[in-house]
């Protein structure tokens, strides 16, 4: 007998979720989807999937915060965090707080597929590159790394880095460079 394989996909971009449930539909995957940490939380209790994507940027929320509790709740899921700001910092804490992959947006469906039939302990994390990071992108990490640990305070974040606060917040407006 196969073993179905149920998704929960996590998005708050409502249209983005349905475009992903339809292909991941396609490829033999029962997909539910919750667009907000309340219902997404409810949804893993009832449902629950065997597989989970999470987005990182949930409207008010931080899909950082539901790993754990997800990961209680179903300790044997295989969790892909997706986030259309990536950096080795949130790569990292995501990592360290359950998740067992982590994407970049835009994300091919062929790469989606490779997270989702991993297995947990299958290393499924990308192979880094060897090739030096731009100085942009580097620069783009570390605000990014130090405007997580001030819980997202730009005010204390321009202090800890010694800039003014709207040059900050212009170079958060920016996207980060991917190479």
């Amino acid at each position: 007998m196969i073993e179905e394989k149920t998704l929960l996909i996590i998005e708050d971009d409502l249209a983005f979720a349905g475009v992903l449930a339809r292909r991941l539909t396609r490829h033999g995957f029962v997909c539910q989807q919750a667009h907000d940490a309340t219902q997404g939380l409810l949804l893993a209790r009832q449902f629950m999937p065997s597989h989970i994507l999470l987005d990182m940027k949930l409207a008010e929320d931080n899909g950082l915060a539901l790993i754990e509790p997800l990961r209680q709740y179903l300790p044997n899921v295989l969790m892909v965090l997706l986030t259309g700001y990536a950096s080795i910092a949130t790569a990292v804490e995501a990592i360290r707080m359950g998740a067992d992959n982590y994407l970049a947006k835009p994300v091919d469906t062929q790469t989606l597929l490779n997270a989702l039939n991993t297995t947990p302990d299958e290393g499924s994390i990308a192979p880094v590159d060897e090739k030096p990071l731009n100085p942009k992108r580097l620069e783009w990490e570390h605000i990014q790394q130090v405007l997580n640990t001030n819980k997202g305070n730009v005010s204390a974040t321009a202090r800890q880095l010694g800039m003014h606060r709207r040059t900050l917040q212009r170079k958060l407006l920016k996207k980060p460079i991917l190479v």
